[in-house]
């Protein structure tokens, strides 16, 4: 009966201190984290702002030129704008979902 008790007196011994061992990694990992996490959504924001104001530039000045080569009733500026738009809303789209999958692997990782 004691060897009884005693095996599953260290098998708690021992999930314990895995448990403390484990949240310490974890403590230690966030503490790491604190400050590049700032920084890293500061440049996520960048990625996006950017992300969409390229494609729509790019997209007004194509129209601007379309609207000097072939002028009729459609806006060429409008409507390559309006895409330029959907482009960089699509690729910011692309950056936050690959930016969340990145979070998830590290998640999953700690568990």
């Amino acid at each position: 009966m004691d060897k009884k008790n005693n095996s599953s007196e260290e098998k708690r011994e021992k999930e314990f201190l895995r448990e403390i061992e484990k949240k310490e990694k974890r403590r230690i990992k966030a503490q790491g984290r604190k400050n590049r996490s700032i920084w890293m959504g500061f440049g996520l924001f960048g990625v996006i702002g950017w992300s969409v104001m390229i494609p729509t530039i790019i997209g007004i000045g194509i129209g601007l030129w379309a609207d000097r080569k072939w002028p009729g009733q459609i806006s060429w500026t409008l409507t390559f704008l309006f895409l330029g738009i959907a482009l960089g809303c699509w690729n910011a789209w692309y950056w936050v979902q690959k930016e969340r999958k990145v979070i998830e692997k590290e998640r999953d990782e700690e568990e």
